[in-house]
């Protein structure tokens, strides 16, 4: 589109953005009461795509406010650095499906140290690729956080997360909402 000097007549968003944007309006109706009383903690990875290479530090933002709309701001333990300056995880670029396990881990050592300090026991990833790497980081450093994706957070706080949807939950939420 640059190179011929189309303008297109279409803008690109991530679903992030647009959830922030459908909590604030009211559409999409969240609720962190769900952690009220379990007072689970969760600490937000900024996946490098995402934040760095495409829309910055306002989505990093916008992730944030739907972590703790539907965790309980008190319950969102920040990773340091954060937002355009957190740490990559070490699966992107194609680098989680290029047969490299060992590298892959070794360079993701840092995240996984990151992800460890916050104390936190799961870990929310909004894009796949991090989903998969810190998970594996996970079992192979031992460190016994899990990782879910937003969606089931979102899910979980509307009441309509299936039974069948819980596999990334510990025994500390599975049961929740049922």
């Amino acid at each position: 589109m640059q190179k011929f000097n189309i303008k297109p007549k279409f803008e690109i968003e991530s679903i992030i953005r647009l959830y922030a944007r459908w909590i604030r309006e009211g559409k999409l109706p969240v609720s962190s009461e769900w952690n009220r009383e379990r007072k689970v903690k969760f600490t937000v990875q900024d996946p490098c795509q995402l934040v760095r290479k495409s829309f910055g530090d306002p989505v990093a933002d916008d992730l944030r406010f739907v972590a703790k709309a539907v965790c309980g701001e008190e319950n969102v333990i920040e990773m340091w650095p954060n937002r355009s300056n957190n740490y990559c995880c070490g699966g992107g670029g194609g680098f989680l499906q290029s047969g490299y396990p060992e590298a892959r881990r070794y360079y993701g050592r840092l995240k996984n140290e990151q992800i460890v300090a916050t104390g936190a026991p799961y870990v929310i990833a909004p894009c796949h690729n991090c989903h998969s790497q810190i998970s594996d980081l996970s079992d192979h450093y031992g460190a016994g956080y899990r990782v879910v994706h937003l969606w089931t957070l979102i899910a979980l706080s509307l009441g309509i997360l299936g039974e069948n949807e819980r596999e990334y939950l510990g025994q500390d939420l599975c049961d929740c909402g049922l």
